[in-house]
């Protein structure tokens, strides 16, 4: 279950899934949603099971300078001097418009980053790039309609991927047993962290978050996003509510 995110964040793991196949086949079970940087870490994978409701694709990237000049002069009386020892020493930058030049940069960078992306999923879906980029631009799809166009290879639920996995390692089925990670903490376990001070207070807190919110919640938390985006994203630009 992942929008995604960074996109450097998403190469890493998409570089050590590539590198475990290797030494052995790994399974892609997608979730409610496995869209841009989640999509971007399945299509590694030796087969990618989602569900028919899945959200999945989006296979693109964007890139978000935000110019807070007038935020910080007109609103908060806040004036920024700097002192700079080349042309773009202080790019990227916050505090002021961005440049014709700059702006291109950003751009040149953002179209690198789709180009490797596109590249990569039509490596990993083996097909065409040139048929692949135009399933790609952030289109969003549902399981079935991913499955029907070759961006997944199986509709089915965890389940069927653990058997999946369980067939490509030549296992029967009372040979293996699941263990999930991490490891969850059982009943008792939470019951005595109360105590302890161990508990999950960040879970606590967006649980509490939640309840107070109620129906704002959802904005809260798409400003949460934005505040600790760093680079390029490969996410969805945009939260889902399906009613």
């Amino acid at each position: 279950n992942s929008p995604g995110g960074s996109s450097l964040a998403s190469d890493v793991i998409y570089r050590e899934v590539m590198l475990t196949k290797k030494v052995k086949p790994i399974i892609a079970s997608m979730g409610d949603v496995a869209a841009s940087g989640g999509y971007y870490i399945s299509m590694a994978c030796d087969t990618i099971v989602a569900q028919p409701n899945t959200i999945t694709g989006s296979i693109g990237v964007f890139g978000l300078i935000p110019n807070l000049q007038k935020l910080l002069g007109e609103k908060l009386g806040i004036t920024i001097d700097r002192v700079e020892t080349g042309k773009f020493s202080d790019f990227p930058t916050v505090t002021r418009p961005l440049t014709e030049y700059e702006k291109l940069q950003v751009q040149t960078e953002v179209n690198k980053i789709y180009a490797d992306f596109t590249s990569k999923a039509a490596l990993g879906r083996h097909m065409p790039v040139e048929r692949l980029r135009r399933l790609a631009s952030g289109r969003v799809w549902s399981g079935s309609e991913a499955k029907a166009r070759g961006l997944v290879d199986v509709l089915g639920s965890y389940s069927d991927a653990v058997k999946i996995a369980a067939a490509r390692a030549h296992l029967k089925a009372d040979d293996y047993s699941v263990q999930r990670l991490p490891r969850q903490k059982s009943d008792i376990e939470r019951f005595f962290s109360r105590f302890t001070g161990d508990d999950d207070n960040e879970a606590a807190l967006e649980q509490a978050l939640q309840t107070k919110l109620g129906p704002l919640y959802p904005v809260y938390r798409q400003y949460q996003h934005l505040t600790q985006m760093r680079g390029v994203q490969a996410r969805l630009p945009y939260e889902l509510e399906i009613q």
